[in-house]
């Protein structure tokens, strides 16, 4: 009596059967929940943004002088451990940092104001020889199509122009004015300075013990790290400015400092701010002091930003602060389209507090998952190798079910 062959099936029996419906219900739960909690999260983000725009002459004064507070907080704290009283500490590092910002405005107007009818006379110099060279070959243009092309730039310049000055005051003229924005950042600034180490232990025993060392911790690697960038990219903008308009300086372009000034400035919107400041100091030398003087305030700004690109920010700027390049140009382009200029400049020190936050979030999920980290998934996954001994074995498993399947038949 022969033994009969098991049934080809025999493997898959020995599994637990699942019905076919109830998978697609379980993946269509599984897809309704997910799609719940991402439209939520949705809707909280849009009301997050309506209550922004709404409280938008209260916020912008708040972010400018948590930003102020944040480099005027070192000199405060060594004055304090010096034995300064808070307010006295927070007064002198107050005034020092306006008088400095005073001096540089009052150092620009001069030079911008005497300069300024030079650079106009040597741009219409410049449109002039522009026109004689496009009106002879290999162009041969002629007088209507020479005034059609600078009406069409002029147009253009003017609607950019508006644009460029509807975006600088989108947010001050939420606040009111510029002196009512100035003013209530003076005033923050000096109680943030004052009264800043008194928060967090506030806040630690309003919200309660657990939330409140959350709240706390995430805090400070807030602080920390809005800090270490404000006076990371302040150094970095100063060496660019500095060697930038000596440069400047040097081959005698006008308004050097006004253009240093600038550099320093753009320093704060990384990427396009120093990309702008840099193709304006090229245009201001191409019509002031020719094409020549153009290349070369070219090729020194293109070696300061190498240098600060491989050199200083590898440097000056610790890890837990690098930003992706697409994420930084993302933020600063929604920044300037929702709030111009000042939406700009408050653009990459928002994107860098919400990394914290994510960071911090992400930490307290590994610590109460039992997931592994990435380093351990990455040693664990399999090699191509394992992947073709598995592929190997499973094509080696079916041809033994169809040998044993043939016997079964004979």
């Amino acid at each position: 009596m022969t033994e009969s062959a098991p049934p080809r099936n025999s493997r898959a029996s020995a599994k637990p059967e699942k019905d076919r419906g109830d998978l697609i219900g379980v993946g269509g739960l599984w897809l309704a929940k997910w799609s719940l909690i991402l439209i939520s999260i949705a809707a909280g983000a849009w009301v997050l943004g309506w209550l922004i725009g709404h409280l938008w002459v209260i916020l912008l004064p708040v972010l400018l002088a948590v930003i102020v507070a944040t480099v005027l907080w070192p000199p405060a704290k060594l004055m304090m451990r010096l034995g300064f009283p808070a307010a006295l500490a927070a007064t002198v590092s107050l005034v020092v940092f306006f008088v400095v910002i005073g001096g540089v405005i009052t150092l620009i107007i001069p030079s911008v104001a005497e300069q300024a009818p030079e650079l106009v006379d040597k741009a219409s110099g410049g449109i002039t020889q522009v026109q004689t060279w496009v009106k002879g070959p290999p162009l041969n243009l002629g007088d209507d199509q020479i005034d059609s092309a600078v009406s069409a730039i002029v147009s253009r310049l003017q609607d950019s122009g508006t644009m460029i000055a509807s975006g600088v005051f989108t947010g001050v003229s939420a606040a009111g004015s510029i002196l009512i924005t100035l003013a209530l950042v003076l005033v923050l600034s000096f109680f943030f300075v004052k009264d800043g180490p008194k928060f967090l232990p506030w806040l630690h025993g309003f919200s309660g013990g657990r939330a409140g060392r959350h709240l706390a911790e995430v805090l400070s690697r807030m602080w920390s790290t809005l800090g270490g960038f404000i006076r990371t990219q302040a150094i970095v903008s100063f060496i660019d400015a500095f060697f930038i308009g000596l440069g400047l300086l040097i081959l005698g372009v006008p308004l050097a400092l006004v253009l240093a000034t600038l550099t320093f400035l753009g320093g704060f919107i990384p990427i396009v701010g120093a990309f702008v400041a840099g193709a304006l100091a090229v245009l201001v030398a191409l019509v002031a002091n020719g094409l020549t003087t153009a290349l070369i305030v070219l090729a020194i700004i293109v070696a300061v930003q190498q240098l600060e690109g491989n050199v200083l920010q590898p440097i000056l700027q610790s890890r837990s602060m690098n930003l992706h390049p697409a994420i930084v140009l993302l933020a600063v382009a929604g920044g300037s389209s929702l709030f111009g200029i000042i939406g700009a400049f408050l653009a990459v020190p928002a994107a860098a507090v919400a990394a914290v936050l994510i960071r911090y979030l992400s930490e307290q999920i590994d610590a109460r998952s039992n997931e592994m980290d990435q380093d351990e998934l990455e040693d664990q996954a399999p090699t191509a190798e394992d992947l073709a001994e598995s592929r190997d074995a499973d094509e080696k498993a079916e041809s033994e079910d169809e040998s044993s399947d043939q016997d079964a038949t004979t």
